[in-house]
């Protein structure tokens, strides 16, 4: 190992840090360049997981910024449309106006999301050792990370930040299964600590994903048998007993389908939590998930708290 990165080095550097325009399936990469180039090049390695975190955790706090903004501008909007229909003002070149400034500020915070990553990419093609703002220092002292010597990045702190990411990944549908997936697949026979973090946090992220469509299934079906049984028009029979356990069975689907929508914030939340308590070095398992998985890693004779060196 050296302490100047060789081609190979910035190339994946890069890669790693461009891979976030992508907006969730670009994920993968700091992974595998991470997979590839551990043991290989702390350089490298540390920009991929660099890349990683922002992708993750850094994408969260930009999705949280992007809502609160958002609904700031909206709660804003709202008086001083009552304002503009109280004076007999034109209500619509109000919103029109209040529209465009929504506007200008989705693209604002979609251009700071992606700036950073397009500096980190400059700064690596060149060679330099680039941190993002806050995450950059506070990773390289997580992982023990000195680009002025030649001592390997520490191994277990590797492994949490990595499956940390995936727990912080939750927020991304589908997209953020791929993290948990490509660290289990490329990582797992190593470090058996990685696998049963990775394998829950799939299964997790699974169900979690699966919960919208239940929601649009089930009100789906209830809209379906409302419209079935009480048709439309003159000839709607909403006046009957079948009209009214169809109304029920609407209601009931639409009660489900927003206890579900109510619910998935709070299984993101606990995500969040999960990989907060990874990288603070606890052995954090899902209720019920983790407990399955870690009997079925029994079964396989793998442990959770070993490691395995190649």
């Amino acid at each position: 190992m050296t302490n100047t990165p060789s081609t190979e080095d910035r190339i994946w550097a890069v890669l790693s840090h461009l891979s976030a325009i992508a907006f969730g399936i670009g994920i993968l990469l700091p992974i595998i360049g991470w997979s590839e180039q551990r043991r290989k090049s702390n350089y490298a390695s540390f920009q991929c997981l660099q890349s990683l975190g922002y992708q993750s955790l850094g994408y969260t706090a930009w999705i949280l910024l992007t809502l609160v903004v958002i609904f700031a501008l909206i709660v804003s909007m709202i008086p001083a449309v009552g304002i503009a229909g109280a004076n007999s003002r034109d209500v619509d070149s109000i919103i029109g106006r209040w529209m465009i400034v929504i506007f200008i500020a989705m693209f604002g915070l979609i251009s700071l999301y992606v700036t950073l990553p397009v500096i980190a990419a400059i700064s690596c093609a060149l060679g330099r050792d680039y941190r993002y703002p806050i995450l950059g220092n506070r990773l390289a002292r997580y992982l023990n990370f000195d680009a002025t010597n030649d001592e390997w990045i520490n191994e277990d702190h590797e492994d949490r930040w990595v499956a940390g990411m995936g727990h912080f990944s939750v927020i991304i549908t589908m997209w953020g299964m791929l993290v948990p997936l490509t660290a289990w697949m490329l990582q797992g026979k190593r470090s058996l600590l990685l696998k049963f973090q990775a394998i829950q946090t799939l299964v997790y992220q699974a169900f979690v994903n699966l919960l919208p469509f239940v929601a649009i299934i089930s009100y789906m079906f209830g809209f379906f048998v409302f419209i079935v049984v009480t048709g439309f028009g003159e000839n709607s029979s909403l006046s009957s007993s079948m009209g009214i356990a169809s109304l029920v069975i609407l209601f009931g689907s639409m009660l489900i389908a927003l206890g579900i929508a109510i619910v998935v914030p709070l299984f993101h939340i606990l995500g969040q939590y999960a990989g907060y308590r990874v990288l603070k070095g606890d052995d954090f398992r899902y209720p019920a998930i983790g407990r399955l998985v870690e009997k079925r890693l029994a079964q396989s004779g793998s442990s959770r708290g070993s490691t395995i060196e190649t």
